[in-house]
């Protein structure tokens, strides 16, 4: 869907959107003039409106900063910042965003989300109010409009935790300042709006928009994902990570309930572990209706390159952006880099740790789809990528159907995935291990993730073997659904609240620099006596590779350094320093030398700097300093946030 499709027919007489929070966070406006009655006689402008809502997917807030430059830094997905905080995006990578009350994207982010959920809302009343509210087209738009709703919510709740909640369209009159509800309460009442609604919305194959629309697989899928976030843990005012039981008075609290049928039995989730069933029931729901084959991982996302979009395949839902002017940052600031060419140019802001491509089966075909090592100065010409500049492998502009111009940057048209299948069958795995330790549908469920990252010949030792290995007890087998998480997703930026709701992110943090340092310090010659360093000094200290006449390289090695011999055989070669940059040298004036920690794994985790990775990180964004200054209600205090330099 070209992002034309999306943009502003917004026809809602009387309709409150939420501006800018300079006053309240709505101001009453009138869109059009026409009235709401009309908009909502007929799904063809009622589905104008709701495209009006999918529009705000096309700003800036979504396209790069909710969507993947902000879901940084954690163990996967990262980007080193400056030396110093700077006061822009880059001190959100560093866990340093309290410093960024005044940073103007965190509050046109807010707004945005916001400014959403309240055209979703005129969308729910309009639709509910209609004489035609029963159709099947009008059903269908109104599960989309609570979906919407849902994921911005998901969004608010993820980024700056407890928010206000608002479930009526802003109108004249109506009391806009109001205090932050929290987040479990919100997760509940949009995870009930979807059960709600589900039953009565299309899936991909049965309307013309298919995945570049919200369906209803992506509406089951989403129940799933809000069900294991509200099972999990989050961030408290006090700056605690707690599961919603552990402080919430759970048992006469019905704002915290959801209610549902499944297969005749009627359900109430109320508890972490009734959510975890949910989130089985309804993983499960979806397979028994909509089961598809994996198809090869990396088609996936050639698939997106190119510009198709298959039904009933891997992804359930993706945001529709165009190849114009606004038309999304696939492939521009998250992707392949490309520095100049006839498609144009990147500007990369989103990379990988090495721990994440040294933590990859050297057989895993997803490794070399998820992290590439090459960027490109021309159409054909690849440049090797330093250890720790390695980068996006999914999305590259030069696969583009037709090119955007040598001066192209942005609008490339390539699609964002928000759900695909492969997620609904871990979180499957993950709801019913928690439930039931590793059944053996927990463990097919891994296996059949598994088994497309494989060679047939590898099946037996890769799949099989690999999952009964790791199915000796719960802890184990939710260790190793971590990982596959990270296999599976790497650059699609679902890491970072991952960690949060597994209370995980701190101690993925200090392994992650622990790992960087031994590396550095074991491929430099430091403390081989440890065994911890010892182990990583057959790592490679370089990466040898040649190169065609055409430009395109091939690496000789990836993991380890080769010997004498494998150097010898490979004939004329190139070499880069690789693993043994993780550790510096620094040789002062009086020609004196010691090591330390990487600039690398010194900046990119700055603001986290508890060395045992058991305090809470500081995930949560700030609320901009210009809406606090206008709410009787909302202040940056408690959550973690460090709000001066320290």
């Amino acid at each position: 869907m070209k992002i034309n499709k999306y943009i502003a027919i917004i026809v809602l007489a009387a309709c409150g959107i939420m501006t800018s929070c300079s006053d309240e966070y709505m101001n009453p406006t009138s869109a059009s003039n026409f009235d709401s009655k009309y908009v909502f006689s007929n799904s063809d402008d009622a589905k104008k409106a709701v495209l009006g809502v999918y529009a705000l997917f096309a700003q800036d807030s979504y396209t790069s900063r909710m969507s993947c430059v902000w879901m940084q830094n954690t163990d996967v997905e990262v980007t080193a910042p400056g030396a110093a905080p700077d006061g822009t995006r880059r001190d959100l990578w560093s866990l340093q965003a309290g410093l960024l009350t005044g940073f103007s994207d965190i509050k046109i982010a807010w707004d945005h989300n916001y400014l959403a959920i309240d055209r979703a809302n005129q969308c729910i009343e309009g639709i509910k109010a209609s004489g035609v509210a029963n159709t099947a087209d009008m059903k269908m738009l109104l599960g989309e409009s609570y979906c919407l709703r849902a994921y911005r919510y998901f969004l608010l709740c993820n980024f700056w935790g407890d928010v206000p909640y608002f479930r009526d369209a802003a109108k004249a009159g109506m009391q806009l300042d109001i205090p932050k509800t929290d987040k479990n309460i919100i997760y509940s009442g949009m995870i009930q709006d979807l059960v709600n609604c589900e039953g009565d919305m299309y899936f991909a194959d049965q309307f013309s928009d298919g995945i570049e629309r919200m369906n209803r697989e992506f509406a089951l899928g989403m129940i799933c994902r809000l069900s294991l976030f509200r099972a999990g843990y989050g961030m408290t005012k006090s700056g605690e990570m707690k599961h919603a039981d552990d402080y919430l008075n759970i048992q006469n609290n019905d704002s915290l309930a959801v209610k549902y049928t499944i297969n005749g039995v009627e359900k109430v989730a109320k508890t972490s572990a009734e959510y975890y069933q949910m989130a089985k029931d309804y993983a499960q729901k979806l397979v028994s209706l909509r089961d598809r084959q994996l198809i090869d991982y990396a088609t996936v996302f050639m698939n997106e390159n190119k510009w198709i979009k298959p039904v009933n395949s891997d992804v359930l839902y993706e945001v529709a952006f165009g190849n114009t002017n606004g038309g999304g940052d696939v492939g521009w600031c998250i992707g392949v880099p490309v520095t100049a060419s006839t498609y144009g140019a990147t500007t990369i802001q989103v990379g990988y740790t090495p721990t994440y491509f040294f933590s990859f089966d050297s057989k895993d075909k997803r490794r070399d789809v998820c992290i590439t090592r090459v960027g490109y100065s021309s159409d054909t010409q690849q440049n090797p990528l330093g250890v720790t500049s390695l980068a996006v492998g999914k999305w590259n502009r030069l696969l583009l159907k037709t090119s955007p111009g040598a001066s192209s940057s942005k609008g490339t048209g390539i699609n964002w995935p928000i759900m695909r299948y492969s997620d609904v069958l871990l979180m499957l795995a993950e709801a019913e291990n928690e439930l039931n330790g590793p059944t053996d549908l927990a463990k097919q469920m891994l296996k059949t993730v598994r088994s497309r990252a494989f060679s047939t010949d590898d099946y037996s030792t890769k799949v099989q073997t690999y999952t009964d290995s790791v199915s000796s007890s719960k802890e184990a087998f939710f260790n190793a659904l971590v990982n596959e998480r990270a296999w599976e997703f790497g650059g699609e930026c679902l890491r970072r609240f991952d960690l949060v709701r597994w209370n995980l992110y701190g101690k993925k943090i200090i392994e992650t620099k622990t790992m960087l340092n031994n590396i550095g310090k074991a491929l430099n010659g430091l403390e081989l006596d440890n065994p911890d360093v010892a182990k990583y000094a057959n790592y490679a200290k370089k990466i040898y590779y040649t190169q065609s006449a055409d430009g395109k390289i091939t690496f000789l090695n990836d993991y380890y350094q080769p010997t004498d011999a494998q150097l010898a055989s490979w004939g004329t070669w190139t070499a880069i320093s690789w693993g043994t940059s993780l550790y510096q040298k620094i040789t002062a004036t009086d020609n004196t030398v010691t090591y330390a920690p990487a600039d690398f794994t010194t900046r990119c985790w700055r603001g986290y700097t508890d060395p045992t990775g058991l305090t809470p990180v500081p995930y949560i964004l700030p609320i901009s300093s210009q809406t606090v200054a206008t709410s009787k209600y909302l202040k940056n205090e408690g959550y973690g946030l460090v709000l001066t330099n320290n």
